[in-house]
């Protein structure tokens, strides 16, 4: 049996590891093609082709990351249907390679495939994306990493409440351009501080040139706004730089634990969270795909190749990974539109997939 699971097993990793290859060399191509158009501007500020190969290489492990339990699933597929038309699946059932053993080998195996992937999606690429950001920030200064606005978080201190916009931010975790808006218990602005530089500390943010504009509005006809610089002002929150990085960030480049440190901070703050709520529960479910790929690929190792060949099976095997890929981001939109619980949109396109691989083993394997 241990010959066997090496046989599967090295078939299996040969062919995931030549589809995703594949996969990704398409993707770099055209990200690659895609940030031409941004080559010699003026305002790129040195953005050439190296610095273009480069961020478009760190955004390679992003896309593995999305791309895995497709390339698993088609691989295994090709494997199975390729060892059904040389009849060598025929002679290890012979062997005593049973349904629910085959089954076994390879759940096994789909294991080390959603460790991988939770691995990648966890660690390898939130740091990898940040910092593709970030290099194209360094030369397109004007550049935000959600869009023109940059990110806006919010707080509670008391009475008061504040709403932070922070541009951009660099590799040393130097804040571009802050602004700190201050409301009262009623609603009402209070105050303005802005700086084109901010430093995140242990428990405060340290403004460096930061301008103070105070609203007076307690008469009509005394309302007036005082404008005072300082220096160096610092500012007492429990707005982390982790916090900040996350917020600037895409929800699904995000790691587990900041989404759900992030959720727990917009919670508190009275903030909606649906959006980042689905994105970590999607990031809990996507990893076990992995699994029902496995399942869904193990039914072609029991058809019969002798009047077609395997391409037609492993071309079905990319449409339904499509299908899937497709499948899990329209529920995230659904969701999100229609204020689903977070939990049942990120896991109902993974157990329709489910039930669709069970029904396919129990029909064709168990039952034929």
């Amino acid at each position: 049996m241990k010959t066997i699971r090496r046989l599967i097993y090295v078939e299996v990793l040969k062919a995931v590891t030549f589809v995703a290859l594949g996969f990704l060399s398409l993707f770099f191509f055209f990200d690659f093609v895609d940030e031409l158009q941004s080559i010699g501007k003026p305002e790129s500020l040195g953005y050439g082709a190296p610095q273009a190969l480069l961020y478009v290489a760190l955004l390679i492990p992003s896309h593995l990351y999305e791309l895995l339990p497709i390339a698993v699933l088609i691989g295994t597929i090709f494997v199975m249907a390729r060892l059904a038309q040389s009849s060598e699946y025929t002679i290890l059932r012979t062997s005593g390679l049973g349904p629910w053993r085959a089954l076994r080998t390879l759940l096994l195996l789909g294991l080390a495939f959603v460790m991988l992937t939770f691995a990648i999606g966890d660690y390898i690429a939130p740091a990898s994306d940040r910092t593709a950001q970030l290099l194209k920030a360094r030369y397109q200064p004007s550049l935000s990493l959600i869009g023109n606005t940059g990110a806006w978080l919010k707080e509670r201190q008391g009475d008061s409440s504040f709403a932070v916009n922070v541009v951009s931010m660099a590799r040393n975790g130097t804040l571009k351009d802050p602004r700190i808006l201050e409301f009262d218990s009623r609603g009402f602005l209070v105050s303005q501080v802005s700086a084109p530089l901010a430093m995140v500390g242990h428990g405060h943010w340290t403004l460096a040139g930061a301008e103070r504009q105070q609203f007076d509005t307690r008469g009509a006809d005394s309302a007036r706004i005082v404008t005072t610089t300082v220096p160096i002002l610092e500012w007492p929150t429990s707005l982390s730089s982790e916090m900040v990085s996350v917020a600037l960030l895409r929800p699904d480049r995000m790691r587990t634990l900041d989404l759900f440190d992030y959720i727990r901070h917009l919670e508190a703050n009275g903030q909606t969270a649906q959006r980042y709520e689905i994105e970590f529960w999607r990031k809990v479910f996507y990893p076990l795909s992995c699994l029902v790929m496995i399942v869904l690929a193990l039914p072609f190792a029991y058809l019969h190749f002798r009047q077609s060949g395997i391409t037609t099976y492993v071309f079905g095997g990319v449409m339904i990974g499509i299908s899937f890929f497709l499948l899990n981001n329209v529920f995230g939109y659904l969701g999100n539109l229609g204020n689903w619980r977070p939990w049942v949109t990120a896991a109902a396109p993974g157990f329709i997939y489910s039930l669709m691989s069970l029904g396919a083993f129990s029909w064709l394997v168990i039952r034929r």
